[in-house]
Formats: structure tokens, sequence, C-alpha cells
């Protein structure tokens, strides 16, 4: 052994630098900067009574999207797509935003189909109503229950959705006209002159039973929604 080397007695090759490093317990893919804002979490809850599981086929386990409306129904360009003949291509919408002088993701669920109700906390909504959700929503559409839970995030770029499909009902006693049962049934036609106008697009949240008195909603303005952008997905939520 040279005196060179034995002056040196804590050198090793870099060989055994690179052996010595402890290998993170956590892999690189799942862990989130630092500063990374935490992402609101719907978690959902699926049950139909007499269709199977095949209605939920294509219904993942995680899905993370931007803060564009995600759509539900049974065509091709819908995020959570349901094999059901009933449903309208484009049934429903969850729609994010974030209320004035809040710091977390908000969401209101729009109808988007003329074939009979969606039922919201025992609230029908008809062809773009809309409502927003509270912490714990109850849905009925098409003959489907579904539970959604909203997990507050800070991120006002994405958020993530978990699907769990039930084996059993998720609404013990629902009313009877949340079954809507009656959407098979032909109705007459209306009588001349007593047509109802049709809805156009609303910019803003809408129910039945909402006033003319009644505080302004999403969408009408005045610093209530915010421009959202993409963000790349990070993280095993669910």
């Amino acid at each position: 052994m040279s005196s060179l080397e034995v002056s040196r007695p804590g050198l090793t090759s870099s060989r055994e630098l690179t052996a010595k490093v402890p290998e993170p317990d956590v892999p690189l893919e799942v862990r989130l900067p630092p500063m990374e804002r935490p992402l609101t979490v719907l978690r959902m809850s699926l049950y139909h009574p007499t269709q199977g599981p095949a209605v939920f086929a294509t219904v993942p386990q995680r899905l993370q999207h931007d803060t564009s409306p995600l759509l539900v129904g049974r065509g091709l360009d819908s995020h959570l797509q349901l094999h059901l003949p009933r449903l309208s291509r484009r049934h429903l919408s969850l729609e994010p935003y974030r209320e004035k002088g809040s710091a977390l993701l908000a969401f209101s669920l729009k109808a988007l189909s003329r074939r009979g109700c969606v039922w919201v906390n025992g609230l029908a909504l008809r062809f773009l109503e809309q409502v927003p959700l509270s912490t714990i929503n109850r849905v009925v559409f098409a003959g489907i229950q579904m539970v959604v839970r909203v997990e507050g995030g800070t991120s006002l770029e994405a958020f993530v959705c978990c699907f769990h499909v039930s084996p059993s009902p998720l609404i013990d006693r629902p009313q009877a006209e949340e079954t809507d049962e009656w959407e098979d049934i032909p109705k007459e036609p209306p009588a001349p002159g007593s047509e109802q106008p049709v809805p156009g697009h609303l910019g803003f949240l809408h129910g039945p039973s909402q006033t003319a008195g009644s505080s302004p909603q999403p969408g009408t303005g005045g610093g209530t929604e915010i421009q959202l952008q993409r963000e790349p997905a990070d993280g095993a939520l669910c």
C-alpha cells in the first residue's frame, strides 16, 4: 500500500459510495414535494339494485381530474362512464369552483339530461339546473344510488375521485319519487299555450327551490370564480 493511500483511510470507491446510499421507503412517483398543496378528494360510492356489476365495469378506482367539469354518463367522452341504457350520453356533471373568501374547492352538481330528474339530497334537478354539494351528498339518477363525500384540499388546480362499487344499497329509505320509476311512463302532451320555456345554459347554481332573493351562486361574476390550471398527477390519495 502506498503512502498516499495510507494518509487517506476514509476514502472509498465510487461503487462503494453508491452502494451505501439508503433506498427510500416510499416510491418516488408517489412522494409529494414538500410545498405541494393537498388535493380535494371526492369519495364516491355507487350502487344499482338490478343491473349488477356490468354497469360499473369501466369505473376506475381512482381518477385525477383538472378543474373542468367532470362528466358522468354512458357516452365515450364521459369521464365516469356507466353502462346503463337509461342514462344519457352526458347525464350530469360535477363542477368545481371556489367560493369568494374561501381557500378550498367547492363543488356543484348539474343535471345535463332531459330524461327525468337527478335527485340530490331530496331536491329534484331538471335539465341544466344545479345545486351546490355539501360534505356528504345523496344522489339518485336512472336507478343508480350514489353517495359523494367531499374531503377538502387547498389545491386549486386539480382534484381526485376515489370510486367504490357497493354490493348493498347506499340509501336505506329513498323517497318514493327518488326511484324515478315515473320516467318510463309516457307523458300526455301539454295543452296549447301551457308549454314552459326550456331553460338556457345557466352560468350559476339554480335549483327549483331557489328564490329571487337568494344570494348569488358561483358563475354570476363578482370574483366568485377563478381561473384554474391543470396539475400533474401526484400522490396515492385513495
